[in-house]
């Protein structure tokens, strides 16, 4: 039976994906569950026009991330934290914190799941922070200087 789901299912396929599963799973699960709807020629139609809504989503979103991965090249972003006198930071800086400098200083709206950082900074310095999403891939660099 051909069905349109309309959530991800595991090992059948993504939402808006047409698929042919047996009768049986069909009736008596996916559709009922509200993971798939029959492929009448309108709902075939609207999971099209979906998907391409999504890809072209997707196409923007990258073409903004490569757009604000520029702006904060060219910007110097400056992190004060407290620190001791070895210049450990007494807290550490994460994504939350560079998501917040970001915009409050480059004026620049970038995710948190954007960044890629390994683990948290917890020292004086300038850094480079890898950002990426889909196939957009991007760095810039933040400063951290010792609070005063």
């Amino acid at each position: 039976m051909k069905i349109v789901l309309t959530k991800d299912v595991k090992g059948i396929g993504s939402e808006h994906d047409t698929v042919d599963v047996a009768d049986g799973h069909a009736l008596n699960y996916l559709i009922p569950k509200g993971f798939a709807k029959a492929a009448t020629p309108q709902a075939r139609k609207e999971a099209e026009l979906r998907l391409k809504q999504k890809a072209d989503r997707s196409a923007l979103d990258a073409s903004l991330l490569a757009q604000n991965i520029s702006a904060l090249a060219e910007a110097r972003i400056v992190i004060r934290a407290k620190a001791n006198e070895k210049g450990h930071l007494y807290d550490a800086v994460g994504e939350r914190e560079i998501v917040q400098a970001a915009k409050e200083q480059a004026h620049v709206d970038i995710s948190e799941d954007s960044i890629k950082l390994e683990k948290p900074i917890k020292a004086l310095g300038t850094f480079a922070i890898p950002v990426a999403t889909a196939n957009t891939f991007g760095k810039f660099s933040i400063t951290i200087e010792a609070e005063e």
